[in-house]
């Protein structure tokens, strides 16, 4: 597999936004009302990014991850005051970055290409690269509604070290200590 820095003048905006989309589609719909109306902001707001990698294999695109450090997170943006909205609900549930973290923000497999262990080899190269890179921990987030996602993690060596919810909205705080 092959990870290249996302770029929005070579790469497909609308598979790109729809992976953001899957991600956390129930907050988009509750917020957007509608699958297109949320994918359109998503697409508005992408801007070339070092944070998000698309994932290719086979010079195919099968997904997208976005990470974060303690030096370089998240910033909240306002090209739409509902994105303004998600992040402002992410915010409050999602792990809490320390100097020596690598945080998964986002992991998104093309549905065509789900159940060939993408997901798995994803995380394992990403906890490579960790350790590689001085790293004492690799943390993402499961929501709370997505069972599926909790135990592939689980299955992988990540633990819940916390958990948050907001406004019925939750996340296991998860983390894969490396030493």
């Amino acid at each position: 597999m092959k990870y290249v820095n996302f770029n929005p003048q070579i790469h497909d905006m609308n598979k790109i936004a729809t992976f953001r989309y899957n991600v956390d589609f129930r907050t988009y719909d509750k917020i957007f009302n509608s699958k297109e109306k949320a994918i359109n902001a998503i697409k508005k707001s992408l801007k070339k990014d070092d944070c998000i990698k698309v994932i290719y294999d086979n010079e195919k695109i099968v997904g997208m991850i976005i990470t974060y450090t303690h030096d370089k997170q998240p910033k909240l943006g306002f090209n739409s005051l509902k994105l303004l909205l998600v992040g402002i609900l992410d915010y409050f549930v999602i792990c809490d970055i320390k100097k020596d973290d690598l945080y998964i923000a986002e992991i998104a497999i093309d549905e065509n290409q789900r159940s060939k262990g993408y997901g798995t080899q994803v995380i394992n190269d990403v906890i490579t690269y960790a350790e590689n890179n001085g790293y004492k921990r690799v943390i993402l987030d499961a929501d709370f509604r997505n069972p599926k996602a909790k135990a592939l993690y689980e299955r992988l060596g990540f633990k819940v070290f916390n958990k948050k919810s907001f406004l019925k909205r939750g996340m296991y705080n998860m983390e894969y200590k490396l030493s």
